[in-house]
């Protein structure tokens, strides 16, 4: 969604820029385009690059040397906290969650379940908890509720018995079998794309982390700031619809506005070429700037 991120976020000149998942740079370089245009590197309008992926950040450290921009390998809140210690404001700030296509495409990292891998999805491989962890050591009840909780999934109580029978589960293609023998017949998406979608929320613990960095998030913001997420589930979206409903909502003391009253979803031309976007939803919001 790059050209809905530029339109919606409108980079300008000498602005400061927060990446709060910058993964490979795709959007980053996009946006610096227009705010590091004629500025001198190391002028003080420089962007931050946040990402807890060590081969992104490696990437990114690879793709912007010597621009002048900082990368900082942490996970977004943790960053965050750092950044809020410092003092720091951005003009423009993006987070946009999710699993990227360099986890899905490599095997190794164990976020696909059309190629067979250890069990690990972790997006900060320095953590020690894996999916294998969860699947094997958790209670049948515990696997339910994770099922339940971050996948939606309708047949938590049958897979999550199902995984308890087969333990030791090691693999992505081993999980994926167990779960498509408890949804027997025809199914439009891959039965096991519920399971891998809450297992991986579990072991990057990306829901509390959402919820805990939006408020600080808004600290961050700059008078005159704008802010965009994107969101891939309807569980990250509700989080984010309903925070923004009620920070720049119809209220007094409110310093934000919202730029999307509903969220913006990818075009039709967008998604022949990328179709992993399909679920994608974009919201916005600005800090106003009282000085105006």
């Amino acid at each position: 969604m790059q050209d809905e991120v530029l339109s919606i976020l409108d980079p300008k000149k000498g602005e400061k820029y927060l990446d709060l998942t910058a993964g490979y740079g795709g959007h980053s370089s996009l946006i610096l385009d227009r705010t590091f245009h004629g500025v001198k590197a190391n002028s003080g309008a420089n962007a931050v690059l946040v990402d807890r992926d060590e081969s992104a950040v490696d990437h990114l450290k690879s793709k912007f040397q010597g621009s002048g921009t900082e990368i900082i390998h942490k996970d977004f809140l943790s960053a965050t906290k750092e950044l809020l210690k410092e003092g720091r404001t951005f003009d423009l700030m993006l987070a946009d969650l999710g699993v990227s296509s360099p986890h899905l495409n490599t095997a190794s990292r164990g976020f696909s379940f059309a190629l067979d891998a250890p069990l690990d999805m972790r997006m900060d491989q320095s953590q020690e908890l894996t999916a294998a962890t969860i699947v094997n050591n958790s209670s049948q009840a515990e696997l339910e509720d994770i099922l339940r909780r971050f996948g939606e999934e309708p047949k938590a109580s049958q897979i999550a018995k199902a995984l308890v029978k087969n333990r030791p589960i090691e693999t992505t293609t081993e999980l994926a079998q167990i779960v498509a023998h408890t949804w027997p017949g025809y199914s439009k998406t891959n039965p096991a794309t519920r399971t891998f979608q809450a297992l991986r929320i579990a072991v990057n613990n990306e829901l509390g982390l959402l919820s805990e960095s939006l408020p600080l998030w808004m600290e961050l913001l700059a008078p005159g700031g704008r802010f965009a997420v994107i969101t891939f589930h309807s569980l990250e979206d509700r989080i984010v619809k309903n925070f923004f409903a009620d920070a720049a909502g119809d209220r007094y003391d409110t310093d934000l506005r919202l730029l999307t009253k509903k969220p913006i979803t990818p075009s039709s031309a967008e998604l022949v070429s990328n179709p992993r976007a399909r679920s994608a939803k974009l919201r916005a919001v600005a800090k106003i700037n009282n000085q105006n």
